[in-house]
């Protein structure tokens, strides 16, 4: 990533004139930020008419180099934002998460630090009360360190409570685990989880959409919240109370078509009443990390340890081989010799991306795929 791409997107972001909709439009019109900086703003397509000023805008903005908004220093920015080691993720780039730009409203612009590969990785975002009980914090860390054992990421909000304790339960388990923030790249909210975030930079990923000084605002944790379930092909809610920022991103991963579950309370337990309502509403019911991964289609039967092939049925004798679900899988014939997306996979299969990048775990838990920067090939 060039420098003057980075500073060039924080230019972007600074114009108010320009929403975040109108930014990835023309992101994905024009490629990239470098062909849209260079672009000739009277050819931007249908803007001119829904938002006029932008393009006399764009234009101030591209001679002097610095913000409108004298409030705004885009130098001090591209400077917080090289010192913690950030790169960026346009919504036009061929890395850019396929699950989370499925979403209505995907962000057009993501900073990060450390594993960007990540999140291309099948996820399961784990979330729930910042004062969340002995009981609940035990439940993330276990859950959270199975389901990194089984090839997910943990994606969660780096948030006190269940957040944290979903990012650490991963980590110490070896596995991955992916932090979206409501603030800048280059500050860790709240400042206790300093030490995590630092870990996760580099064992794991930190991802906003936010740029360098952006403080965390009450407004920024809904938007951080459908990021949290974008990128994740489902999301556990382990401890929610009535009403809580947990449920929102739960509505949210609803909205979005993702797969919602939360573990049972008892109806005396205030602090596990949002997840009563959620279990009342149709989301799925776990009570272990099995069952989270039976749902999506990581394991081969109820009951195996998670990197276990299924057994091979009992049955007449064959001189035939006995072939796992994994080498049945028709995603291996549309991968062919070659590779594939898992965009490509959808289209080709017909089957919704959650169900592609499910099987496509299994398969690669099973040896019988590999991953190449968002593409895949047999194994």
């Amino acid at each position: 990533m060039a420098v003057e791409t980075l500073r060039r997107a924080l230019l972007l972001q600074a114009l108010p004139k320009l929403t975040p909709g109108q930014l990835g439009q023309l992101l994905g019109h024009y490629g990239g930020i470098d062909a849209l900086w260079q672009s000739d703003p009277g050819g931007w397509p249908a803007l001119r008419r829904a938002a006029p000023g932008l393009a006399d805008a764009f234009g101030r903005l591209r001679d002097r180099g610095r913000s409108p908004d004298p409030r705004i220093d885009v130098d001090w920015q591209l400077e917080a934002a090289l010192s913690c080691e950030a790169r960026l993720l346009c919504l036009a780039d061929a890395d850019y998460p396929s699950q989370l730009k499925a979403i209505y409203d995907p962000p057009p612009l993501l900073y990060y630090r450390g594993d960007a590969s990540l999140l291309q990785r099948p996820q399961l975002a784990i979330v729930g009360a910042r004062r969340a009980s002995g009981d609940a914090l035990r439940a993330a860390g276990e859950f959270a360190a199975e389901l990194a054992r089984a090839g997910l990421v943990v994606t969660s909000g780096l948030a006190l409570g269940v957040d944290g304790a979903a990012h650490r339960g991963a980590l110490d388990a070896g596995g991955a685990s992916v932090a979206v923030m409501a603030t800048g790249i280059e500050q860790i909210y709240p400042r206790r989880h300093r030490p995590l975030g630092a870990e996760l930079a580099a064992r794991g990923c930190l991802v906003t959409e936010f740029a360098s000084g952006s403080q965390p605002l009450p407004e920024h944790f809904p938007r951080r919240n459908r990021i949290v379930s974008g990128l994740a092909l489902g999301v556990l809610v382990v401890e929610a109370a009535l009403p809580s920022g947990s449920l929102i991103t739960a509505g949210t991963a609803l909205e979005q078509g993702r797969e919602v579950f939360a573990l049972p309370w008892s109806a005396y337990h205030s602090g596990g009443a949002g997840c009563l309502r959620l279990l009342r509403d149709g989301a799925g019911l776990v009570q272990s990390p099995d069952d989270l991964l039976a749902e999506l289609a990581l394991l081969p039967g109820s009951g195996q340890e998670p990197r276990a092939a299924a057994p091979p049925q009992a049955g007449p004798a064959t001189d035939a081989p006995q072939q796992t679900p994994a080498e049945d899988d028709p995603l291996l014939q549309l991968i062919g010799d070659g590779r594939a997306t898992a965009d490509e996979l959808v289209l080709h299969s017909g089957l919704p991306l959650a169900q592609v990048l499910a099987r496509l775990a299994a398969l690669e838990l099973a040896g019988r795929v590999r991953r190449h920067s968002g593409a895949y090939s047999r194994a």
